[in-house]
């Protein structure tokens, strides 16, 4: 049975307190149509698990969207009438959705995949880079920067 506000001790206070300014700060931080599904709650764990199931949904769920994202970056490939950027735009949305998810592929693996989809056209350009570069430290951005040296264009595929 809970406690009468007059038989609160100092720590009974303060966890009031604390639930008070963590329900203020997660309640603050919603939309309108989301205030509808936490409302009800009074602790703020109950707000969070609430915001969490709705965000992420169950762990079930979870689990399926990432089995989903992890075959889509399996099977990704550059489709013909794509742009470089357009290519590397889809693939980062995979890994970004995978990371949210708490699935993180290393940087190294992330390289070696967008090296291993671009078209046969671009062979010359893989060849160079994997000669040129340190694929187990050469990250996605290093990869795509478009501000190499003039020297070193062969390395840069953005420009072509």
């Amino acid at each position: 049975m809970p406690k009468n506000r007059k038989e609160y001790n100092d720590a009974d206070r303060k966890a009031v307190e604390k639930n008070f300014r963590a329900k203020k700060i997660l309640v603050c931080g919603t939309r309108p149509d989301e205030y509808n599904r936490i409302s009800a709650h009074q602790f703020a764990k109950k707000i969070w698990e609430a915001l969490q199931t709705a965000h992420e949904g169950t762990t079930q769920v979870k689990q399926s969207k990432i089995d989903m994202l992890t075959t889509e970056y399996e099977l990704f490939r550059m489709k013909d009438d794509e742009s470089i950027q357009d290519m590397h735009t889809r693939f980062t949305s995979i890994i970004n959705e995978l990371h949210s998810l708490g699935e993180i592929i290393p940087r190294n693996e992330l390289v070696k995949k967008i090296l291993s989809v671009l078209p046969s056209s671009w062979e010359s350009k893989v060849n160079s880079i994997t000669e040129a570069k340190d694929l187990q430290t050469l990250t996605m951005d290093e990869l795509s920067d478009d501000d190499e040296d003039d020297d070193n264009d062969e390395v840069n595929f953005r420009d072509v």
